[in-house]
């Protein structure tokens, strides 16, 4: 398994990207009425509130089924297999723990005793620990199945933390900081924060999506990145928007074939790529570019360079796919 693939993978699909927008929509909607209703003198935000630590628990196979997989529609659920008598790992345990409790709701973390876990050990195919996965919406991912810095488990969390939000709109579930003293962490900080200033273009965006105007959305997300050229939702967008209005017309049939009979053109090798990735043959497209990289010169070397530069963007930079493309690419550039 690959531990840290915590970016889009598969097929890349039109619906997915106004899928992933309309559920954070929804996501930042829930936030600002609950915000609303504090404000109001309504419901207080601590209402039905649980303390931080109450999303760290132990579970076992049974309560896997009837708790562990609801709670999962509500909040990510990480999973940590545990093992009595190896200390090794409990170190990256401690760590989990803590982590979750400063997601203030945003994480909640499931602790499995491995000798009393076997079905689950063979159903997450768990050969070695530490084995730490994640549950959401009931869709289970890998996260680690080895020892990692602490930098590295954070950055996954936030991943994690934002692949709920964007892809399912499940923001995470109330918690009262006050419980148990502790300061609200970067999640609470976070929930509270007011819609940024360029809300309206990105939704602008995801409305032409809607209606199928592919040009629309491109001139939405690059107006937000022409003023903020780091946000990162925008980056995200315009790739991904981008990559399907060169393919929606094309004849996939007559692409393929000018690519396989013109091995060193980089255009028909460019245009190949793309219907790749379109189609979620992801290594595929990367490894096609790479060649092409291999044996073109000058202009067209670097035009096949930019190309594969922009699918990165398409796939995300976290993806361990996007790891050995950037690896294979150096080696033939240098």
């Amino acid at each position: 398994m690959q531990p840290r693939n915590m970016s889009m993978s598969g097929v890349v699909d039109l619906a997915a990207v106004k899928a992933a927008g309309e559920a954070k929509a929804k996501a930042e909607q829930a936030r600002a009425e609950a915000a609303r209703k504090a404000a109001q003198g309504g419901a207080p935000a601590s209402a039905g509130a649980v303390p931080p630590s109450a999303l760290v628990f132990d579970t076992d196979e049974t309560r896997f089924e009837s708790h562990v997989v609801p709670l999962s529609a509500e909040v990510p659920v990480i999973l940590d297999f545990r093992a009595d008598g190896f200390e090794q790992g409990r170190e990256l345990s401690l760590l989990l723990e803590r982590l979750t409790v400063e997601a203030n709701g945003r994480l909640a973390l499931a602790a499995l005793d491995v000798a009393a876990s076997q079905n689950l050990i063979r159903e997450f195919r768990v050969q070695a620990l530490p084995a730490v996965f994640a549950v959401v919406a009931g869709q289970a991912m890998p996260l680690f199945q080895d020892f990692a810095p602490e930098a590295e488990v954070r950055a996954v969390l936030a991943q994690l933390v934002q692949i709920a939000e964007e892809r399912f709109g499940i923001i995470g579930v109330p918690v009262d900081p006050a419980a148990e003293g502790i300061a609200p962490g970067p999640g609470a900080a976070a929930a509270e924060e007011p819609a940024g200033p360029y809300d309206a273009l990105l939704d602008e965006a995801i409305a032409a999506l809607d209606a199928d105007d592919l040009d629309g959305a491109v001139r939405a997300y690059r107006n937000v990145l022409a003023a903020d050229p780091s946000n990162s939702d925008a980056k995200l967008g315009l790739a991904q928007t981008e990559l399907f209005v060169r393919v929606k017309d094309m004849d996939p049939q007559a692409v393929r074939a000018a690519a396989a009979g013109n091995p060193r053109d980089p255009a028909a090798q460019i245009a190949a790529a793309d219907l790749d990735l379109a189609g979620g043959h992801v290594a595929d497209a990367f490894g096609r570019l790479v060649d092409t990289v291999k044996v073109t010169f000058g202009e067209d070397r670097d035009a096949v360079r930019v190309r594969l530069l922009e699918m990165f963007e398409v796939v995300g930079p976290d993806n361990p796919l996007v790891t050995s493309a950037r690896t294979a690419l150096a080696r033939v550039l240098f």
